[in-house]
């Protein structure tokens, strides 16, 4: 790993005049990847300490159901602003100040849950815990990209997924067994936690200074391209419907547990919570393996079973719910995990903050959203009985996200991707046979010139050769029209910037033919060869 990105930074093929030099910056390098790695499992596993003390706070404090999940829908309810408002600051300030702000932010997190008297104290800690991993997540994932080898851009997706996935586990198994065995449990946890993002306040610090933006930072709406926005949609969706299973674990399952299966033991329901993190986790890896498509097929599969256990029993079978959780744990992993890769290989370069910052929304709002409409029905509903229900809804919906990861998994490349006037194409049909192989970008024409010979020797027109010559090259222009359209490692790539102010975010009709144009070979005036 680390030997193909010092080939990547030296950028002529691993060979550098400056190998010392080279090597200190591959070092730094292999530092920043790692402090986003760490920076996100750390404030993932801050913002999932509270889980499996829920049912303690409520004992506590006295808030009914609903608040119960009001209080763990505030963070994705922050999250959601902190992401459109922090994912163009990545893009545009650096993320070094990003993860700054996040990691500040985080700690006044903590704070406000060692210092909760009252529900107040939870709903502004959960606020900041949101906003501190919503600042986080954008810019953290681009810094791991940005230091990953672009031959290997899906392993960089599957890294930060897992990251996220290993700090929402460590959380509430974290908390569990501190609140069960250490004294001080509502306090204790976030002490060590204030520790760590010490620790990462240190490691952020050492991170080389941004570079030079071209443009402002300004807070906008995410725009998609338009290539790719059904793409996207499908894999918002997946990974919505995956983080709503898992929000269900995290939020209320603790307290169905706790309530109707007699479950006191709070390591016990942290590692009820904690398995749907660790099963995900362990399933991520096989993203890279079968494939973005394929992965997010098999996670909807697991999600259903899980889903189908909890609408029969409502998560108060203590058995049934391991079960279900080390179910929903792969779907979510290889769900979500896959749906991230899938964004992140068609995202463009200059937008890929702001555009995996708009899908982690989607899984945010997921995580969120779902547990306060069963907090809503517990105004009519046994807790369970509304778990139940939720669970049935999602079992209907999950095949149609599935259907629709089907239709949209045909192979394409999006616009932005074609290639630049520097590149040069391989020889087309014609051409095979014809071009010399260690030169493939002087095509000849001697097959044209054979025919025009031949027709002059018998008397045919010139205008037969223009023709012979017309027809040769607009095959030829067909071909490299069909060549623009695949990926081919012979072909450089990106090709065009995008347009912040334009709403379809890539190229138009006119640029691709001037991109068509550009790439035909040079062919001689058969009028001036003979």
């Amino acid at each position: 790993m680390l030997a193909r990105l010092s080939e990547e930074l030296s950028g002529n093929g691993g060979v550098s005049a400056f190998p010392g030099r080279l090597s200190r910056r591959a070092d730094r390098g292999v530092h920043a990847g790692r402090t986003a790695v760490y920076l996100l499992v750390v404030l993932t596993a801050g913002a999932y300490l509270p889980s499996p003390l829920y049912p303690q706070y409520q004992v506590a404090f006295g808030f009914s159901d609903l608040m119960l999940t009001l209080i763990y829908a505030m963070f994705a309810l922050v999250s959601a602003p902190a992401l459109l408002l922090f994912g163009p600051a990545a893009d545009a300030l650096g993320p070094r100040t990003v993860l700054r702000v996040g990691v500040a932010v985080a700690a006044f997190a903590s704070t406000c849950f060692v210092l909760a008297d009252g529900v107040g104290w939870l709903l502004v800690g959960r606020a900041a815990q949101g906003l501190a991993l919503g600042a986080v997540t954008g810019a953290a994932t681009m810094v791991i990209t940005d230091h990953t080898p672009s031959a290997n851009r899906g392993r960089a997706s599957v890294v930060a997924s897992m990251a996220f996935v290993a700090g929402t586990a460590v959380g509430p198994i974290a908390a569990g067994v501190v609140a069960q065995y250490a004294p001080q449990p509502q306090v204790l946890p976030y002490l060590v936690h204030l520790g760590l993002l010490a620790i990462g306040w240190h490691r952020v610090s050492a991170l080389p200074a941004p570079p030079q933006r071209a443009r402002r930072w300004r807070p906008t709406r995410p725009r998609i391209p338009t290539g790719m926005r059904l793409r996207f949609t499908t894999a918002a969706a997946t990974g919505f419907l995956a983080w709503a299973v898992a929000g269900l674990f995290l939020a209320v399952i603790p307290a169905v547990l706790n309530r109707t299966a007699g479950i006191n033991n709070l390591a016990v329901i942290g590692g009820v919570v904690g398995a749907v993190l660790v099963c995900s986790m362990a399933a991520q890896p096989f993203v890279a393996r079968c494939g973005a498509g394929p992965a997010q097929l098999v996670g909807l599969s697991a999600l259903l079973l899980s889903l189908l256990a909890l609408a029969v029993t409502g998560g108060g079978s203590l058995s049934i719910t391991m079960v279900a959780a080390a179910a929903a744990g792969v779907g979510h992993g290889l769900a979500y995990s896959g749906a991230a890769a899938a964004v992140e290989a068609i995202a463009p370069e200059d937008r890929r903050g702001a555009i995996t910052s708009a899908l982690y929304l989607a899984f945010y709002v997921g995580s969120g959203g779902p547990s306060v409409v069963v907090g809503l029905m517990t105004l009519w509903h046994p807790l369970d009985t509304a778990v139940s229900w939720l669970a049935l809804v999602a079992t209907v919906l999950t095949p149609l996200v599935g259907l629709a990861v089907v239709f949209t998994g045909r192979s394409f490349v999006p616009r932005w991707s074609l290639p630049t006037t520097t590149s040069r194409p391989h020889p087309g049909p014609e051409q095979k046979g014809a071009v010399d192989r260690n030169d493939r970008s002087t095509p000849t024409v001697s097959s044209v010139s054979s025919a025009s010979s031949v027709s002059s020797a018998s008397t045919v027109s010139s205008a037969s050769t223009v023709s012979s010559v017309s027809t040769v090259s607009s095959s030829n222009t067909v071909w490299q029209r069909r060549h623009l359209c695949h990926r081919h490692p012979g072909v450089a790539r990106p090709g065009f910037a995008l347009d912040d102010s334009s709403d379809d975010a890539g190229i138009g009709t006119a640029a691709a033919e001037a991109a068509v144009s550009a790439h035909q070979p040079h062919r001689p005036d058969p009028q001036k060869r003979f």
